[in-house]
């Protein structure tokens, strides 16, 4: 992977340089973190699904660039068309690019597979203005600071280039979360981010009951939260996200 970016573009604006740059760098350099392919290809402009592709495992991109780090969250889509790819099971693996245009390099690139994002991730912004040219349009925000750290996988890290097949390992670790859609998955996803929420390497089952409260409002139609927890709690033991350790104990395995 070569960190240069190439500079040279028709525009004169700097969003435009560097939405052209990053793009031209990305059809160029990313590979698949999935599959391992060597190369991701490039849709079609405005393409409204995604940026990249993988031609053998077909997994879907999406890319946002920018020259500062990302912070809790990002500004995304339309909320109503965000939701329905939730609940079509459509949405893109996300890639974040952070460059460094006097340096000409990519500085950082993170991806969050497509299985991390549930509802409780995803957040709806305020209406526009009815003086707004389209008022009434509600935009949404990914809540990254909510992604769990195993679903944050760095490609490139402050200007070095992580090991492929680390890279893959940690992609294929939580694959098992492509076994569950909608509300199932969105369980699974919220236990984790409660248990790294705890920041304990080992935790006590009392310990994660302290999410009830949370999961409740998450979850309003289960009456029996605490159950719930249980359950997914052994799903990711059975899967070695989790160790189980005996008497309502756990750790991490990550």
């Amino acid at each position: 992977m070569n960190l240069f970016i190439d500079q040279n573009s028709q525009y004169t604006s700097r969003s435009q340089i560097a939405r052209v740059m990053t793009e031209g760098w990305a059809a160029t350099n990313l590979y698949c973190p999935n599959c391992g392919h060597h190369a991701l290809t490039q849709y079609e402009a405005n393409r409204p699904v995604a940026d990249f592709f993988c031609s053998i495992c077909r997994d879907d991109f999406e890319l946002k660039s920018s020259s500062r780090a990302f912070g809790r969250k990002m500004a995304n889509g339309a909320y109503a068309a965000k939701m329905q790819k939730l609940v079509s099971d459509t949405t893109p693996n996300l890639v974040l690019l952070r460059y460094d245009l006097s340096r000409r390099q990519v500085r950082d690139l993170t991806c969050v597979p497509r299985r991390f994002f549930v509802h409780s991730i995803i957040e709806a912004r305020k209406p526009l203005a009815e003086t707004a040219r389209r008022r009434g349009w509600v935009g949404s925000n990914i809540l990254l600071h909510l992604v769990p750290k195993v679903g944050r996988i760095d490609l490139v890290r402050n200007g070095e280039v992580m090991d492929r097949r680390a890279v893959l390992e940690r992609w294929r670790k939580t694959a098992f979360l492509e076994r569950n859609t909608g509300t199932a998955r969105g369980w699974l996803v919220d236990v984790m981010i409660c248990i790294e929420n705890l920041e304990k390497e080992t935790f006590s089952l009392n310990d994660i009951y302290e999410c009830e409260d949370r999961l409740e409002q998450l979850y309003p139609g289960n009456q029996h939260v605490r159950a719930k927890i249980r359950q997914q709690l052994q799903v990711l033991r059975d899967n070695g996200y989790l160790v189980f350790l005996g008497n309502g104990e756990y750790r991490r395995n990550t």
